[in-house]
C-alpha cells in the first residue's frame, strides 16, 4: 500500500530509529517498500539501508530532486515522506491503514500528530494544540495518494526547505492530523 521514501545525506544515525519503527508497518503489510533517496552521503547510511532492506537510491542533485525521483519510481499508490530522525508511535500502522482505505477520490493528505519521547501531561496537550491549530511541518511525516502529489506539483527542485514548501502547496484544508504521533530523535 506504501512507499516510504526519506532524502537522506549523511543520516546514518538519524536513519535507524527511523527504519525501526518502520519494521512493523512492513510486517503488517502495509509498506511495500522504502526508498532512501541519498544525496551523497560520506558516512554509513548506504550500510544502513542495505541491512533494512531499503532500496537505496544515489542521486545528485538538491532535496527536492531526490524527492521526486523517488516518488515516481515508487510502486505503491500511496507515498510516505519521513525525515532521517522521525519515529513513529502506535498506533501509526492502524491510522495509516484506515487513511489510505478511505474510498476514492482521495482529495486529503495526513500528518502524524507532533509529539516528543515522553512527555509531561502539559506538553502532550500543547502538541495537541498545535497539531490542531497550527500548519503542518516536514517532521510530522506525509501520507499522499500519488495522484495528489503529481496533481499538487511534487516536490520543487528550487526550494530551500522542499518539504515545507510541498506542505504549503498542498494546502492545510487538505490535510488531517492523524491520532498517531511522529517524534523527531535528532
Amino acid at each position: 500500500m506504501l512507499s516510504v521514501i526519506i532524502a537522506t545525506r549523511n543520516s546514518e544515525h538519524a536513519l535507524v530509529p527511523t527504519l525501526c519503527a518502520l519494521v512493523a508497518g512492513a510486517t503488517a503489510g502495509l509498506i511495500a517498500e522504502v526508498l532512501i533517496a541519498d544525496g551523497g552521503s560520506q558516512d554509513e547510511t548506504g550500510v544502513v539501508a542495505d541491512v533494512a532492506g531499503c532500496d537505496f537510491l544515489a542521486l545528485e542533485g538538491p532535496r527536492g530532486r531526490r524527492l521526486r525521483i523517488a516518488a515516481d519510481r515508487a510502486r505503491a499508490p500511496w507515498l510516505m515522506f519521513l525525515e532521517p530522525g522521525t519515529v513513529l508511535y502506535s498506533p501509526w500502522i492502524e491510522n495509516a491503514a484506515r487513511f489510505v482505505e478511505q474510498p476514492p477520490p482521495h482529495r486529503k493528505a495526513a500528518v502524524f500528530r507532533r509529539g516528543a519521547g515522553s512527555q509531561s501531561a502539559l506538553r502532550e496537550a500543547l502538541s495537541l494544540l498545535a497539531s490542531a491549530f497550527g500548519s503542518a511541518r516536514p517532521e510530522q511525516g506525509l501520507l499522499i495518494a500519488k495522484p495528489l502529489y503529481d496533481e499538487v506539483g511534487g516536490h520543487s527542485e528550487s526550494a530551500a526547505d522542499p518539504e515545507a514548501e510541498f506542505l504549503r502547496r498542498v494546502g492545510r484544508r487538505r490535510i488531517v492530523t492523524l491520532a498517531a504521533t511522529a517524534f523527531c530523535a535528532r
